[in-house]
């Protein structure tokens, strides 16, 4: 097994460490207060082609592996979780599953402007009841011949005020339950659809997650992704890939955490020595830089594993379950390590800790991601 990094794909690590730190760092924390969403950077982001990294060039993407978008995601991260996840939701979420399953005329119409960063996309599968369960939808999307009459609401949609074009789930026929379930596109300024207030959430503040409303909204059959009763497939396969997304946010996170950690225990004096040379303080790097580390590999498994076109259920659970518990558990310690400057916004990691717990959260909770490995191992 080879774990060197290819010349190219260090490349693209380094071009995301110095747009992070050029473009991202000025104003995170002002971001961060005012919960403004980076838009600016987003547009740079796309620019770069971050904005749809693994897609094919002739859908408007960068056409790079998926070990790249981990560590173009990982180096993001590390400055601004927010500015990355509006990035790992337009790959993951919506641009992988509409390079795979949409037809033709689907990807030349709305895969070429997400993929190329133009515009944006949003995922809408949570609901106020349901959460990420894709097997009950109540959400529906009646049938009328020429169209889909769609009522309901999505709770907690990234991307949800900004984004251009949704990925929406919706239940077509209940009594076949998630074989009745069905995926679809749908614009932004459709007749009927609104989108809520913005959340005022602990973390990841950058980024804009709100509800989606659904009145009588008319969506042609054209946008309906796949086959009648697809959704419930197609949405477990975008979850799949959706976690490397997320691990990969929470190692960015972490490592962002323990790299500033590590210098400030180098400079920070205290009783006559730098404070990494207290046995207390080195245990507790030494155990951030080994848990960051087995993150990582978990990370890149998982990511090649999906280029290999194996099965990443499993993978990707274990990648998004460990590194997001090392996120938490390394920003804990982040802020500990700085003591009291720990506590205050100008050192950067109590916003990191604030951000990594999302991480245990979306793409399904970490309960969830047991549930996943669970069941995966029982069938070995």
């Amino acid at each position: 097994m080879d774990f060197n990094l290819t010349e190219e794909q260090l490349m693209i690590q380094q071009a995301a460490r110095d747009f992070a730190h050029s473009e991202l760092l000025a104003g995170v924390i002002e971001r961060d207060t005012t919960q403004t969403f980076p838009a600016e950077q987003v547009k740079k982001m796309g620019e770069l082609g971050f904005m749809g990294m693994m897609v094919d060039p002739k859908y408007g993407g960068a056409g790079m592996d998926s070990i790249s978008y981990v560590l173009a995601l990982e180096e993001l991260s590390k400055i601004d979780a927010s500015a990355a996840v509006v990035m790992s939701v337009n790959n993951s979420l919506v641009c992988a599953g509409l390079e795979k399953f949409c037809n033709e005329e689907q990807k030349q119409k709305y895969l070429k402007p997400l993929a190329s960063g133009e515009v944006i996309g949003a995922f809408a599968l949570s609901e106020p009841e349901a959460g990420s369960d894709a097997t009950s939808q109540a959400t529906t999307a009646i049938d009328m011949g020429d169209h889909y009459l769609l009522n309901g609401t999505k709770n907690w949609i990234t991307n949800g005020k900004n984004a251009t074009y949704y990925v929406v789930m919706a239940q077509t026929d209940a009594s076949k339950k998630h074989k009745g379930i069905n995926a679809f596109i749908v614009e932004k300024g459709w007749e009927g659809f609104e989108t809520g207030p913005k959340e005022d959430k602990l973390g990841i503040r950058g980024s804009d997650t709100c509800s989606l409303l659904f009145t009588d909204v008319k969506v042609p059959k054209e946008n309906r992704i796949g086959e009648d009763g697809f959704g419930f497939k197609f949405a477990m396969a975008v979850l799949n890939g959706g976690r490397i997304g997320i691990a990969s946010q929470a190692l960015g996170i972490a490592s962002g955490a323990y790299e500033l950690a590590l210098k400030y225990a180098q400079t920070r004096k205290s009783f006559g020595t730098e404070i990494i040379n207290h046995q207390a303080i080195a245990f507790k790097l030494a155990d951030m830089h080994v848990s960051i580390m087995a993150a990582r590999m978990l990370c890149y498994k998982a990511a090649a594993e999906k280029d290999e076109g194996k099965d990443i259920s499993e993978s990707g659970a274990m990648a998004k379950l460990y590194a997001s518990q090392v996120a938490m558990d390394t920003t804990i310690e982040a802020v500990q390590i700085h003591g009291g400057y720990g506590y205050v916004k100008e050192y950067h990691v109590e916003r990191l800790m604030r951000d990594a717990k999302i991480t245990q959260i979306y793409e399904g909770t970490s309960e969830i991601q047991k549930i996943v490995i669970s069941r995966s191992i029982s069938k070995k």
